[in-house]
């Protein structure tokens, strides 16, 4: 008897050490800018939901379209229908894996570069990121900032935009994870 205990404990232990190896978030914050000639164009979203896998180091992130809030709702219609078609479209996402071997079991902050997937307008390509992983208090942050030509997703600028619309868009990403229960 005492020994069906005690593998019953260890079982219930390795359970619970491996739901700990996988974070998630639900607060994501996602923001872009592109500098125009005659008007910057900004938007936010935090409606994206990610995951981090701690001991396979597998990173995915899944972001709304119509999320993205913007200043003025012409440029957000626009945006959703002209640019990004988010009804074909509905969603951005990245999986990826991050290539150091760091312990982000441990409370520190750690550079780290994830090569994976990105789509984005039904284009899916080859992109590594560089960022930030903090793992503080039982949680852990990642802050990243990249730029994004949008040739890169095959959307398309209207020749008559062109000249007012950047040709590569800063992209930055903030999210919080809490391990998942």
């Amino acid at each position: 008897m005492t020994k069906v205990k005690l593998i019953i404990g260890l079982l219930f232990c390795a359970m619970q050490a491996f739901s700990q190896s996988v974070y998630v978030s639900d607060k994501v914050n996602i923001s872009f800018f592109s500098e125009a000639r005659i008007e910057n164009i900004e938007a936010t979203s935090t409606k994206g939901n990610a995951a981090i896998n701690i001991v396979t180091k597998d990173v995915a992130f899944k972001v709304p379209i119509t999320s993205f809030s913007f200043a003025k709702k012409l440029m957000e219609e626009h945006f959703n229908e002209n640019y990004m078609e988010s009804d074909k479209f509905p969603y951005a996402t990245l999986k990826g894996k991050i290539l150091e071997n760091v312990d982000i079991t441990k409370e520190g902050k750690y550079n780290v570069t994830v090569d994976g997937t990105l789509e984005v307008h039904g284009i899916t390509k080859a992109k590594k990121f560089t960022g930030v992983i903090e793992n503080k208090a039982g949680k852990l942050y990642i802050d990243s900032e990249f730029m994004l030509p949008v040739a890169d997703h095959e959307i398309k600028i209207p020749n008559d935009k062109l000249s007012n619309i950047s040709q590569t868009i800063k992209v930055n990403v903030h999210a919080e994870f809490i391990p998942k229960k």
